[in-house]
């Protein structure tokens, strides 16, 4: 994909965050792998009054080139790119459900077989260090070892794919399996599944999705 397309597509990609509820105002950020370094959304600017010139282009070592400030959380976004072979996008958004669950410190546990789908048999709760920090950045790739999405205490959740539309598709089911295990614990704690039965489920999901 040429770098015009890219930027648009990013863009794209972080509008329709919005547009799905997992962002309000100039929260969250996406930020896609483009050379030897990255391409991110911007720092506090709405995104419908951004243009693809204003995604800012960051090199390996997080330097920004050109003169666009990037997104506060730019270092979790370089590392979990830098670290992560399997990762071309990163979306990170404030989704309510998510969010809720972060401020409680509470992820993901197995009660649903579609928790696989972040990679394991649960999705993590990262645990909490301040916005835009290296700690933060640290708390996340752990919060990330084996999977493919967590939840960042008191602060939102993470989705990584292979490209822009995997990340925001995995950020969108996240965000529905954390809406619908809020649910189960406004009536109890709901059951998890035995970890033999997610060893099976992570076994078929191996081949979800893929041409036969």
């Amino acid at each position: 994909m040429t770098e015009r397309r890219l930027r648009r597509a990013l863009l794209a990609t972080a509008r329709r965050m919005g547009a799905l509820g997992l962002n309000t105002g100039t929260s969250g950020n996406v930020s896609v792998r483009f050379g030897d370094g990255l391409l991110i959304t911007p720092s506090g600017r709405p995104y419908d009054r951004c243009t693809p010139g204003d995604m800012v282009e960051l090199g390996r070592d997080g330097t920004p080139r050109g003169s666009g400030r990037p997104s506060s959380e730019w270092r979790f976004h370089r590392d979990i790119l830098a670290a992560r072979v399997d990762a071309g996008a990163v979306v990170h958004a404030h989704s309510p459900f998510c969010t809720a669950l972060s401020c409680l410190e509470r992820g993901l546990p197995a009660f649903h077989y579609m928790v696989a789908v972040a990679g394991g048999a649960d999705i993590r709760c990262a645990g909490y260090a301040t916005f835009g920090t290296q700690a933060l950045s640290d708390a996340a790739l752990a919060a990330l070892d084996g999977r493919r999405a967590c939840l960042l205490a008191h602060h939102g959740m993470i989705a990584i794919g292979r490209d822009l539309e995997a990340a925001l598709a995995l950020a969108v089911e996240v965000e529905g399996l954390a809406a619908q295990y809020m649910r189960c614990l406004q009536v109890g704690e709901p059951s998890v599944l035995a970890a033999d039965e997610m060893t099976r489920v992570l076994g078929a999901f191996s081949g979800y999705g893929k041409p036969r």
